[in-house]
């Protein structure tokens, strides 16, 4: 018994200590459930996806009910439409920046333009017909609505002339037009999934898609895809939730307008013909004369005399008649400088109107079949960014009257720069039938450091830049038969300090130029007792002297300067080549010219 007591009093510690153990082992494993719980909840916080739901009104940038929110193929638009009458219009910038880049409004005439190969369509604000070729057509829909100063279009009329397709969904509103063609990339979903705003789980929700759902594919960015869905969200879906994407073709059975051209079976060989006045027009046969090979004149006849569209002209059958005596084509040029209007601004309102562009059109056609012109070359080098829309309609419609009387149409281009995309020379590569690169003016009167008119580089350049846009077999590249001499002088304490400030602060040079025929600058050079050196960056050769305190240079125009620029021609397999300012050329020079367009 007393042993047992014993044994009880030895066991009453030891249980005492389990019961502790245990009370602490519990306790440790509570609060290593409440760890695991809170590290699950911060991790599924942190890693977990969300089901937050985007704010579609701000993703598609709608501001009130009345706005119409635009999706263009991959691109979601400012809310520039809207439903009226049941029916879809978009704003006319739209639809020209994005869906059909040849529908033109003149909001100063209140009238709608479409320009096909032969025709131009034409709609007022507020009717249901349209005219083509002076014939009405009448639809059931107001095609053309406006608010203020803005128009807006039905995608009805726009879809008539557009390889296109379009949809409009609720909640919110949208239209969703699709332009692609060709082929495109499409998936499949796996499964339901979220389509979100951007790559992550964390991303808010902007869609659901379900298993077997199609989406065109976009891009990758890692885990994630880029789509567009059928109903216009674009955003991002995990990889894991679509299959491997494939190719899809899309053929809505539109028939693109044909515009044809006209293309000559030989390589050009075209000069300018400086004609300032009716009576230098006799002077074509002499001119005709000191060169070889010539196939195209064009003598700078037409001038713009006013913003209105009246033509100044010194056109004549006669040297004509003696030009086509010696198998060359006259296409006679049109400037909006140099005589008549000579301003941005002028050019800006001279284009910028309907009846003025009509008036300035027909006149041309007058004269052009008055005389018997081959073609017209259009010189127009004072357009402004907010002109470039005007001027390429300009040419849209010229290049119809020229297609429909045979008559050639060619336009001069700088050297494409980006300060100078707003000419459209991928649009003129379509509807006129050769583009004429002005390959030079690298440096000109006025630049305020001396250098090479045109660079073998600089040529380069240009040429590849427009082939980018333009059929090779409708370029023709300009070379320059002259050059200019520089003078640098330093400048004064004076000029310096009335230079601070301005572009001008960082030359501390005075650069003044004149420019030289080709003959005339070899003398020059001869004169100053120098010899010109081979410069194989510019591939001209190059001559500098002093005298009189000053420093003068010049990049010699000669026939070792011209045969690597009339070799890119070759190269590239342009239509051929077109030389500026004319002057007493050594008849090496032709010789030369003949040998690259024969």
């Amino acid at each position: 018994m007393e042993q047992r007591r014993r044994r009880r009093r030895r066991r009453r510690p030891q249980s005492r200590r389990r019961r502790k153990r245990n009370l602490i082992l519990k306790v440790g494993f509570f609060i290593i459930l409440i760890v695991g719980i809170i590290a699950a909840v911060f991790l599924w916080r942190r890693y977990g996806p969300s089901k937050e739901q985007a704010d579609l009104n701000g993703y598609y940038g709608i501001e009130s009910e009345d706005q119409l929110a635009i999706v263009v193929n991959n691109d979601i638009l400012e809310p520039k439409g809207m439903i009226s009458d049941g029916r879809a219009y978009v704003e006319y910038s739209i639809v020209r920046d994005y869906i059909n880049q040849r529908f033109y409004w003149d909001p100063s005439e209140n009238i709608l333009l479409y320009t096909l190969p032969n025709d131009t369509v034409s709609v007022d604000v507020g009717s249901t017909d349209y005219t083509v070729s002076k014939q009405k057509n009448t639809g059931d829909y107001v095609i053309l609505k406006t608010e203020g100063s803005t128009a807006y279009i039905a995608l009805d009329f726009v879809k008539q002339y557009t390889d296109m397709e379009y949809e409009v969904y609720d909640d919110p509103s949208r239209v969703v037009v699709v332009t692609e063609t060709g082929e495109v990339k499409v998936a499949e979903a796996k499964k339901d999934t979220q389509v979100r705003y951007q790559g992550g789980v964390k991303s808010p929700v902007l869609t659901e898609i379900s298993k077997n759902d199609i989406v065109t594919y976009i891009e990758d960015e890692g885990d994630w895809k880029k789509v567009r869905t059928e109903d216009g969200f674009i955003g991002y879906v995990k990889k894991s939730a679509l299959r491997d994407e494939e190719t899809q073709k899309i053929d809505r059975g539109f028939e693109e307008p044909e515009y044809t051209n006209i293309s000559k079976d030989y390589t050009i060989n075209m000069a300018w013909h400086n004609v300032t006045n009716s009576d230098a027009n006799s002077s074509v046969l002499e001119m005709i004369a000191s060169t070889k090979g010539l196939t195209t004149i064009s003598p700078t006849w037409f001038h713009v005399a006013d913003t209105s569209g009246n033509l100044e002209s010194i056109a004549t059958a006669d040297y004509v008649n003696y030009a086509h005596q010696s198998d060359i084509e006259v296409w006679a040029a049109i400037r909006d400088f140099d005589g008549g209007i000579n301003s941005a601004e002028e050019s800006y309102e001279l284009l910028s109107h309907t009846a003025n562009r009509t008036n300035l059109i027909n006149q041309l056609m007058s004269e052009a079949l008055r005389v018997g012109l081959d073609g017209i070359n259009v010189d127009f080098e004072k357009i402004s960014d907010e002109c470039g829309e005007h001027y390429i309609q300009f040419i849209r419609e010229l290049s119809v009257q020229c297609r429909k009387n045979g008559i050639v149409l060619s336009v001069d281009n700088y050297v494409p720069q980006s300060y100078n995309q707003q000419y459209h020379r991928e649009e003129q590569g379509v509807v006129a039938d050769y583009v004429v690169i002005m390959g030079y003016d690298e440096h000109y009167s006025g630049s305020p450091e001396a250098g090479s008119v045109a660079s073998y580089d600089f040529v380069k350049a240009g040429i590849e830049n427009t082939l980018k846009e333009v059929p090779a077999e409708k370029v023709i590249n300009a070379v320059p038969f002259f050059t200019r001499v520089w003078k640098e002088t330093p400048k004064t304490e004076e000029e310096l300090a009335a230079d601070q400030g301005t572009d001008a602060e960082q030359y501390t040079t005075k650069v003044e130029s004149t420019a030289y025929s080709m003959a005339e600058a070899k003398a020059v050079v001869q004169q100053a007792g120098v010899t010109a050196q081979w410069d194989d960056t510019t591939k001209q050769n190059y001559a500098e002297w002093e005298a009189d305190g000053a420093t003068y240079k010049v990049w010699l125009e000669d026939t070792q300067s011209l045969e690597p620029r009339l070799q890119l021609m070759k190269d590239y397999k342009l239509a051929g080549t077109a030389a500026w300012r004319l002057g007493q050329e050594e008849s090496d020079v032709w010789e030369l010219i003949l040998k690259y367009v024969n």
